[in-house]
Parts: structure tokens; C-alpha cells; sequence
């Protein structure tokens, strides 16, 4: 048996079927591990931003600018211990539930850029626009392969839940998603309504009740009180500029 040679299982995993083929010949040159090393990071670099690219988070603040002292009530060691994905390893799902503007699509964005960065395949998207781009579909091909877009990352992000109300037909693909990845694949929502005013998101549907236990089913629920950091952040800008065209006016008046 041979002994391990990592410069020759690293041609083999990059392809380089050349150089195997004529491996006595260069296994010794000095140029082929820095050869292999620059073709290594490259494509390590090619595949993440394609994944990054593919994952369409957009743009979003870091975790280390979040305020944790904004909310009234956050549960931080449980958000902490989602940045290890475990529940990804699981296939459990991670709700992030809260009113408007206490940073729960800020969490989920962050979560997905990580996990991109830690090698996972990761899709992010507005509820609204998940659920629009499968419902224009009329051809079932052609619907089969934009579920594929959803259902095969290894997670899927589904921001803004409970926002827009959908009939029926949405409610179905909303739950044909969750279904097709459940205990499979993991799925993090976030959502400014309590489960139970879910039948007001999808109003006559009658999967709503198995929506909501599947995706409840083995999931890490985190509830975030308080009010709107948006809404904090506007107020603080008016006061500002408010301050800033007083300042003015009384350098004039001297």
C-alpha cells in the first residue's frame, strides 16, 4: 500500500488528470505545490461567491452592530447558539418571531451569510416574493424546477411572513415548500405574527393548521419584544437634523 501523498489527492480532488497522468515525471518539481495551492484557493474563492451570489441575502449589518440592549426582551445565548448550525445538522427549522423593526430579518441574514461561509448552500427570499414567483407559474415543468430553487439548498431563509395575507393557491405552495424539505431540510422564518394569526395570513386555507405543525415540528422558537429600532433610528436623525438647523440659524443671526 502506497503511503499518503496530500499534493497528489489534492490534483486528484482539483481534476488535474494531466498532471496524475504523468505524476512521476512532476511530482518532485517545485513549482507543483504552489501551482496547486493557487488553483486550491481559487476555486475556494470562485465557489463562494457564487454561493454568496446564489444565496441573494442583499445587504445587511453585521451582527457585531446589533443592540442588544434596544429589545425588551431577546433571548441572545439562544441566537448565539444558532450560529453553530446545529439545527441546519438536524434538519430542525429556527422561527425568529417578533414585531416590525426588532431585527429579526438583520438575525436571519446574518445566519445565511454564515452559513454560506461555513460551506452550506443557502437560498434567501421575502416571503412574498417566494410565494409570487412560484404562483405566476402555470406550466408544471416549469413549476417543478422553481421549487427546486427552494427546496434543494441546504437552508432556506423565508423572511417576512404574517406582512401580506395570500389566498389558497399561495397557502398550497407556501406549504408544498415546507413539506418537501421537512425533516429533510432545515427552514428559518421570520414572522411579526403569532401562529395562531396565521389563518389570517392564509385566510381559508385549509393546510394552515399542518403548515404550522410541520414547521413547528423539532424547531428552535425565539421571540423578540420590544419596539421598532427603525422607528428609534428615524427619531434620532429628525433630532439631528433639527439640531443641526438650529445650530445654523443662530451662526446667521450673529
Amino acid at each position: 500500500m502506497n503511503p499518503p501523498d496530500p499534493l497528489r489527492d489534492m490534483a486528484q480532488r482539483l481534476g488535474f488528470y494531466g498532471l496524475l497522468a504523468n505524476w512521476s515525471e512532476v511530482a518532485r518539481e517545485p513549482w507543483l505545490p504552489r501551482l496547486l495551492e493557487y488553483e486550491d484557493k481559487e476555486r475556494r474563492r470562485r465557489s463562494l461567491e457564487k454561493r454568496i451570489k446564489q444565496a441573494r441575502i442583499g445587504t445587511f449589518k453585521l451582527m457585531a452592530d446589533f443592540d442588544w440592549q434596544w429589545p425588551k426582551r431577546i433571548d441572545r445565548p439562544a441566537i448565539d447558539e444558532l450560529f453553530s448550525f446545529e439545527f441546519v445538522a438536524e434538519a430542525a427549522n429556527v422561527v425568529l418571531s417578533g414585531p416590525n423593526g426588532v431585527g429579526k430579518t438583520m438575525i436571519a441574514q446574518n445566519l445565511a451569510h454564515q452559513a454560506v461561509l461555513q460551506g452550506l448552500t443557502v437560498r434567501f427570499t421575502s416571503c412574498s416574493e417566494m410565494l409570487h414567483s412560484l404562483a405566476r407559474l402555470h406550466s408544471d415543468l416549469s413549476l417543478q424546477r422553481q421549487l427546486h430553487r427552494y427546496c434543494h439548498p441546504q437552508l432556506l431563509v423565508v423572511d417576512e411572513v404574517g406582512y401580506l395575507s395570500y389566498d389558497s393557491r399561495y397557502a398550497d405552495l407556501f406549504f408544498e415548500v415546507v413539506t418537501r424539505r421537512y425533516q429533510k431540510r432545515s427552514v428559518v422564518i421570520t414572522t411579526n405574527k403569532a401562529f395562531a394569526q396565521w389563518t389570517e395570513v392564509f385566510p381559508n386555507a385549509a393546510c394552515v393548521v399542518t403548515l404550522v405543525d410541520r414547521l413547528v415540528h423539532r424547531a428552535e422558537i425565539v421571540s423578540i419584544e420590544g419596539e421598532s429600532y427603525r422607528f428609534k433610528e428615524a427619531k434620532e436623525r429628525a433630532a439631528k437634523k433639527t439640531q443641526a438647523r438650529a445650530s445654523r440659524t443662530g451662526n446667521r443671526r450673529r
